[in-house]
């Protein structure tokens, strides 16, 4: 598969039309984008670090419920780390990665222990591996700029006195 999805946009051009359907405030932290996506998802969002994902090639995933979604990363010492993790599974929500894949009935033949729907949600992501990730990562790019820019000082000393 080439950077070209199905209706012909590439993940870069996808990413930056979610961010710019988020209509994000000029003063943006993660815990304001957080309750924004939560607002959106109708879902309230928990994060927590796990050390099951370290030492894997997995910094980050994500498992979405009729009531919560649930971001659970890799136990890094790094803020910023810990945020691209964060912003990354953000991205897959805010651009509804979710809704893509294989049926809830086959995956629960995969596993059958596990709610089928969730396995099939946290699965659908790995069959179209290049371009959801990049999408994703694209988006959480833009946030992680926004997130900055909205916090950092103004730059010169006419913008300070005008």
């Amino acid at each position: 598969m080439d950077r070209q999805t199905i209706d012909g946009s590439g993940p870069a051009r996808i990413a930056a039309e979610a961010f710019q359907t988020l209509h994000l405030p000029s003063h943006l932290t993660l815990a304001g984008l957080i309750a924004i996506v939560a607002a959106r998802r109708r879902r309230r969002i928990e994060i927590e670090a796990t050390t099951i994902l370290n030492g894997t090639s997995v910094c980050g995933l994500w498992l979405s419920t009729d009531t919560r979604e649930i971001i659970l990363h890799a136990v890094t010492d790094s803020v910023l780390h810990k945020q691209q993790f964060v912003l990354h599974e953000l991205g897959h929500m805010i651009l509804r990665h979710d809704e893509l894949g294989i049926s809830s009935a086959y995956a629960g033949s995969l596993f059958p222990n596990l709610d089928g729907e969730m396995v099939s949600r946290a699965l659908a992501r790995s069959s179209f591996v290049d371009d959801l990730e990049v999408a994703a990562e694209t988006l959480a790019d833009l946030l992680a700029d926004a997130i900055r820019e909205s916090t950092m000082e103004p730059r010169s000393f006419e913008q300070v006195f005008g």
